[in-house]
């Protein structure tokens, strides 16, 4: 009789798995979503959809912040912390991968045993193989769960490095208009130093009351006060800047650009549709599904029957580290192993799995939303801001003259001094809601370029303008 033969009760039981067995396979669930057809917040936008320059942050035309950008995209902690996820992801998916694969073993032993006054030694060299066949697709499945995985990580990286462009560019735009804020708030202490003297002067010739004097006084003690806030608020926002590159807190250099001089460009958002394959962070929550649904599979592969297959060698001598005669021994077979009570954990492992699916389902669709919102309030800020820009400007003007034409008719004595203390409150609040309305310009446009992916396209998938 041969040794080697299997055992005949199992093979017709291997037979009839290996007829049977097929992959257990669980499709990628998808949210129904009725896309709306045009974006409400369009009127002042352009109507026909355009590329996104993946350098988008070039279109402000700041030296400066495309120099701080490819910095921070080139050494920022966040990103390099990303990056090693991706690492760790393609490792996870190599380490599935070897699952699909026999395992082979080497060992070795070398023994002595005595009784009375016979001993004997031996040594031994055993090589040994298993190879699990996947029946029912679980290890693939896993697999697949891995791919999915990191073609997540990898999406959820691409979305930090967009994430990471606008940071800094608002970072930087935030670094300008404190510094802007800072020179509207010495500016106004030195209008308001000028109408102290002409009050005192007024008072010193018997002009002016000393209550017009301690108003003023009043009035240049708060501007000089609401500078050293800026200035610190100034110092934190650059260091915070120089925290997100990776510098010291310190290591930022002051830059001689203002707000004026930045280009504030205007963006096409396309259709909605088209936003599924421009956001990263929409198909990273898209991969997450599919690695649910490998996941549902391999967790129902698991219910059921696992064949494995060994063989084993080896060889021995009853001399001391010697194979001088060697005894030889080989051996196949085929194990068949079937859960028969494992108290419910097998089956909900599965309830669990499909639980996992539907609450990934359900985020998948709020980010959906919540991307098609942000799009939607970009674009709402984006025109709502021009438009308050534009008549700042004409309020300044305005604001200007008035006090220009206060300070005459107090100097004259036509007027008193709160007629000038309203119009100097009145021109510093406007020249500081300017620069607030510029910087809020300049950040809603970025929150635009990010909202709408920043020209990211999810590989393989066709671009809008030749789909």
């Amino acid at each position: 009789m041969n040794p080697f033969r299997p055992a005949r009760p199992l093979a017709p039981l291997i037979a009839a798995l290996l007829l049977a067995g097929c992959a257990i396979g669980e499709p990628v669930v998808k949210p129904e979503l009725d896309l709306p057809v045009n974006w409400h917040e369009t009127a002042a936008l352009p109507a026909a959809a355009s590329e996104i320059d993946p350098a988008w942050w070039r279109s402000f035309g700041s030296p400066y912040v495309d120099e701080l950008v490819r910095e921070a995209l080139a050494a920022a902690p966040d990103l390099r912390i990303q990056a090693e996820r991706v690492v760790q992801a393609e490792l996870a998916l190599r380490q599935a991968g070897a699952s699909l694969f026999p395992t082979l073993d080497l060992g070795g032993s070398t023994a002595s045993r005595r009784v009375d006054s016979d001993g004997a030694e031996a040594t031994a060299l055993n090589l040994s193989a298993g190879y699990e066949i996947d029946l029912w697709g679980r290890i693939a499945a896993n697999v697949d769960s891995a791919e999915a995985s990191l073609a997540a990580t990898r999406f959820d990286h691409d979305a930090a490095r967009l994430s990471m462009a606008a940071s800094v560019a608002t970072g930087w735009f935030q670094v300008l208009a404190l510094q802007e804020r800072l020179e509207i708030a010495r500016r106004n202490l030195a209008i308001a130093e000028r109408v102290l003297r002409i009050a005192e002067a007024r008072y010193r010739h018997g002009a002016a009351s000393a209550l017009d004097v301690s108003r003023q006084q009043t009035e240049v003690l708060a501007q000089r006060a609401a500078i050293e806030p800026l200035e610190v608020q100034a110092r934190q926002t650059r260091s915070a800047l120089a925290i997100l590159l990776g510098r010291m807190p310190q290591a930022l250099p002051t830059a001689d650009e203002r707000l004026a001089q930045l280009a504030i460009p205007a963006v096409a958002p396309g259709l909605p549709a088209e936003l599924l394959l421009r956001r990263p962070d929409i198909a990273a929550s898209e991969a997450g599904l599919a690695a649910a649904a490998a996941d549902v599979s391999a967790a129902r592969a698991a219910l059921l029957p696992a064949l494995s297959l060994s063989a084993a060698g080896g060889v021995a001598s009853s001399a001391l580290l010697s194979l001088a005669d060697p005894s030889e021994s080989l051996s196949l077979s085929a194990s068949v192993l079937q859960t028969i009570f494992d108290g419910g954990r097998l089956r909900n492992q599965v309830a669990i799995e499909r639980s996992r699916q539907r609450e990934l389902l359900e985020d998948h669709r709020r980010v959906i939303l919540a991307a098609l919102k942000e799009v939607e309030d970009a674009l709402g800020n984006t025109t709502r801001a021009a438009n308050r820009e534009a008549a700042q400007h004409a309020i300044i003007a305005e604001a200007e003259r008035s006090l220009r034409l206060a300070e005459l008719r107090y100097r004259e004595g036509a007027d008193d001094l709160l007629a000038v203390l309203d119009a100097q409150r009145t021109l510093f609040a406007a020249q500081e809601q300017l620069a607030l309305l510029r910087l809020a310009r300049l950040t809603d446009a970025a929150d635009l370029y990010k909202a709408l992916g920043g020209g990211w396209t999810r590989p393989g998938a066709p671009s809008p303008a030749t789909s």
